[in-house]
Parts: structure tokens; C-alpha cells; sequence
């Protein structure tokens, strides 16, 4: 299987059948009904309350909807939640989201305190203090695309948490107006799609990375191009889809997150004709 889908990829990069001769053109839309406002966050918190000692920083700008046309506020309140700050808050409301998220940050931050204090004696006998004990975490979340009865936003997240370096993520998520859920690649594709869109996906990094071989990515700090597979990490917009791998998904965290755009008329033959992005890609 993996000998065909590289073949396949190799072919579509080969002779440049990522474009199709079916071009479709989409008439500018307006924007959904759907008001949004936000929730701003800067706090800093230092260890033993001491302005002296290493601190935590939580920045937290949160977008979420405020107003929709019809009776699913709720519903979707609940995914812009759950997107930004996981299933232990879904039930909550986007304002008390926040201030528990917050609260939660502090709380496990301050867990740090008694290895900090037995850092301090330590420090007496001239063992330098951990700048380990020195975290942040930064995130926000960005409406992408706001028409056709779809909310695609993105979250960026950012935080440091001791070790070598600090990690980002950037998550995409689709959120259906009509019923309030959030899209999933079963809700757009064709059954048995995963193969044909894997190749896809591969062969558009090898034309972001100016290479006609797949295999070449591994030397550019790739893991194996056999194991690249979509991984519902994607935004939709007038234009396409977008797919994120982010670090280590795919690649050395050196290499960073990778974003992959896909024009519709390049995935047309596996789109549902009856998916909720099917207007939009010109089915």
C-alpha cells in the first residue's frame, strides 16, 4: 500500500496533476450573521508572591461568538470553548471558561513553590537557582472565514514550561452553522478518501519545499513520507482546504509547523456532492 501511494505521489508531483482542467470560480459572499466579542487576559503570578523570584505569564485573547441567527448559541459557544480549552471546560460559559482556565493555570504554577524553596537553600551553598522555574503560555484564537453557514478559526498556542525550547500549535477547527457541530474530514470526503488525499498532501510539501521526489523531504528533517496522512488538523476558506502538521507531527521540531494548502478544484472528485462545503467548492 505504501509502495502505491508513493508512486502515486511521485506521479503527481512528476507532472504537475496537483491542478485539474476543471477551474471554478466563487461569487464573493456575504458574512454569516454571527457577532462576535472577546475576553482579554495578562497575568503574571510570582513564585512565593515575591517580585524577586522567577514568575509565571498567561496571556489568553479569547474570540467567540455572541449573537447567531438562529437558536444554537449555545451549541456553538460550547465547540469555541472546547477548541480553545479542552473538554474539562466544554460546559462552561466562554467568561467563567476563562476565569477557570486562569485559576487553574495559577493553581498548578504555584504546585512549583516547595521545589523552588528547597532550590533557594540549595542556592546558599552557591548552587545556582533553575531558570526552569520561569513559564508563559500565550494563546488566541483567529475567525479565518465566516460565510456559507462555516465559522473557520484557528488557535494559536504558545507556552514554555521549562526544558529546551517551548512548543506552538496552531489547531484548525469548522464549525457548522446549520446544526452547530464541529466538520469533520467524514463530513467532506468520500469514503476510502485517506489514501488519495495523503498523496495529495505529500506531494503539495514537496512543491512547497522545491523538491520533485517525496523521499527528499527526509533529508530535509522529515519523518517518512509513508506515514504523512491527514489528520483533521484543517480550515476551510473560499479558496480551499488547509492543513496543519504541527511540531514533531511530521517533521523536527526545527522544521517547525507545516501548512499545506489545497485548492478545491485539486480535491474536487473526493468531496461529497452533498457536504456542507459543496456550494462553496463548486459542486
Amino acid at each position: 500500500m505504501k509502495t502505491h501511494l508513493l508512486k502515486t505521489i511521485i506521479c503527481l508531483v512528476a507532472f504537475g496533476l496537483l491542478t485539474t482542467g476543471c477551474q471554478h470560480t466563487t461569487q464573493k459572499e456575504a458574512d454569516n450573521a454571527v457577532k462576535f466579542d472577546s475576553i482579554l487576559v495578562d497575568k503574571t503570578y510570582h513564585l512565593l508572591d515575591n517580585p524577586e523570584n522567577p514568575n509565571c505569564n498567561l496571556q489568553i485573547k479569547f474570540t467567540y461568538p455572541v449573537s447567531v441567527e438562529n437558536d444554537l448559541l449555545a451549541d456553538i459557544q460550547k465547540q469555541f470553548v472546547l477548541a480553545y480549552f479542552g473538554e474539562a471546560y466544554e460546559n462552561l460559559s466562554p467568561k467563567d471558561a476563562v476565569e477557570k482556565y486562569q485559576n487553574d493555570y495559577l493553581a498548578a504554577y504555584k504546585e512549583l513553590e516547595p521545589d523552588y524553596e528547597e532550590e533557594l537553600k540549595r542556592a546558599e551553598d552557591g548552587t545556582p537557582v533553575g531558570a526552569w522555574f520561569s513559564y508563559y503560555e500565550l494563546s488566541s484564537n483567529q475567525i479565518q472565514f465566516n460565510q456559507n453557514d462555516l465559522i473557520s478559526f484557528t488557535v494559536n498556542f504558545e507556552n514554555y514550561t521549562g526544558g529546551a525550547h517551548g512548543a506552538h500549535a496552531y489547531n484548525h477547527f469548522v464549525i457548522d452553522l446549520k446544526n452547530g457541530k464541529k466538520l469533520k474530514e467524514e463530513d467532506i470526503f468520500i469514503d476510502s478518501y485517506q489514501e488519495q488525499l495523503a498523496a495529495i498532501l505529500v506531494a503539495q510539501i514537496a512543491k512547497q519545499n522545491n523538491v520533485t521526489d517525496p523521499k527528499e523531504l527526509e533529508n530535509m528533517g522529515f519523518f517518512s513520507v509513508d506515514e504523512i496522512y491527514p489528520n483533521n488538523n484543517f480550515l476551510i476558506d473560499e479558496t480551499g482546504i488547509t492543513y496543519t502538521f504541527n511540531e514533531y507531527e511530521i517533521a523536527a521540531y526545527v522544521v517547525g509547523p507545516i501548512h499545506v494548502h489545497i485548492p478545491f478544484e485539486d480535491v474536487q472528485l473526493l468531496l461529497k456532492q452533498d457536504s456542507p462545503i459543496a456550494s462553496l467548492a463548486g459542486l
